[in-house]
């Protein structure tokens, strides 16, 4: 990402500077070519050239904007992402003010963004922040460590682009360019395959430009060796991958063993007030959709009539059903039954408490709502 070849400090890693144009020079075949000089050399060239310079966590480029930009990028797409960091840093512009925001603040801003761990994470680490470090991210990869939602590869990217620190990285992306690269054979996620790639990340480092060359492994990775169809005759390290020369691109990485996945059902009340607000119920701490506001869920219709007559006298002979909704997670399918009940007795149970809230329509999109939850709120006959 960085602009400079020898940036120094992270606050001149934003200023824009003045691109020279670059040669590109051919890359002999992997069996005589120095791989940790060329392929670092004809990345960074292509880098130049091709690479994404203007996203938003780049300009400016701080600590704290590039922690943000890594944790809100796993498991999903920058095209995805810009639109809910800019969001985000509007709100929450740098760590102290993370770190003093409500939990509930946190979780709305990343709602729709999934794998909400993530954000819990990402609150708690700005709160250590601001005990163990002076409110600031430690430039130190054993203090990064230490701190929760960030692992070997988020450390990395941190160091080499915040501050221009040489550190590997070693993402999704990249796992899927080294393998194939390299020819690198078997399921990335496996302890002993990892291992060879770090090896490899490790090697490759290059001395100078250690914040461009992070840059450059994603957005090769994201931009021209994807995980479908590689443009393999843009990718400037073509002359030097296995998998090219073997014709394997299709086979590497190899990808995980797959399971069925198993179908898990649910029943969601959609409970309105004369007002028009809507029930709400706070999720337990730990497990699915934790801390997030939902709706009062029960496994089955039965469970949900019994939880419902503990809080109300009537009304539940009149539920009305609506289509019923599937939502996939990474291990399992859940289905969701909504049924919307009409609430005109309410129990002196249901006053606002930690767990239960009555919420207008204009309060949703101030709190953290799961996706399919959300969904379930904006439709018309919900």
């Amino acid at each position: 990402m960085s602009r400079q070849a020898n940036r120094a400090t992270a606050a001149t890693a934003g200023q824009p500077r003045k691109r020279r144009a670059t040669r590109a020079t051919p890359c002999p075949p992997v069996s005589t070519c120095d791989a940790s000089n060329v392929i670092p050399e004809r990345l960074l060239e292509w880098f130049d050239r091709h690479g994404r310079h203007d996203l938003p966590w780049q300009h400016p480029r701080t600590p704290y904007r590039v922690w943000l930009s890594e944790v809100m990028l796993q498991q999903t797409q920058v095209s995805v992402v810009i639109d809910y960091f800019n969001r985000f840093v509007t709100a929450l512009p740098d760590l102290p003010a993370l770190a003093a925001a409500p939990q509930d603040q946190v979780l709305a801003l990343w709602s729709g963004l999934g794998y909400y761990t993530r954000a819990r994470h990402l609150h708690t680490a700005a709160k250590l922040c601001m005990e163990r470090h002076a409110g600031e991210l430690p430039r130190d990869i054993d203090a990064l460590l230490a701190l929760p939602g960030i692992g070997r590869s988020t450390a990395g990217a941190i160091l080499s682009q915040s501050w221009n620190d040489p550190a590997p990285i070693l993402d999704g992306n990249v796992k899927r360019v080294l393998c194939r690269v390299f020819g690198i054979a078997g399921w990335p996620g496996t302890p002993a395959v990892e291992k060879q790639l770090w090896t490899i990340a490790e090697t490759l480092l290059p001395r100078e430009r250690p914040a461009d060359w992070t840059q450059a492994q994603m957005d090769l990775g994201a931009t021209v060796c994807t995980h479908a169809n590689p443009d393999c005759k843009a990718c400037p390290l073509r002359e030097a991958c296995v998998a090219r020369a073997k014709g394997r691109t299709s086979e590497l990485p190899a990808p995980r063993a797959a399971k069925p996945l198993p179908l898990r059902e649910a029943h969601m009340l959609i409970l309105r007030d004369g007002d028009g607000r809507v029930l709400l119920e706070r999720r337990p701490p730990v497990g699915l959709w934790a801390s997030l506001w939902s709706l009062p869920e029960q496994p089955d219709l039965e469970q949900s009539r019994r939880w419902y007559h503990r809080h109300f006298q009537s009304g539940f002979d009149h539920a009305q059903p609506l289509q019923p909704l599937l939502h996939g997670f990474s291990h399992y399918k859940l289905k969701i039954q909504p049924l919307v009940i009409a609430v005109n007795v309410e129990r002196a149970v249901i006053a606002d408490n930690g767990q239960l809230r009555w919420t207008t329509p204009a309060e949703l999109s101030g709190l953290g709502l799961p996706a399919p939850v959300r969904k379930l709120l904006q439709e018309p006959k919900a």
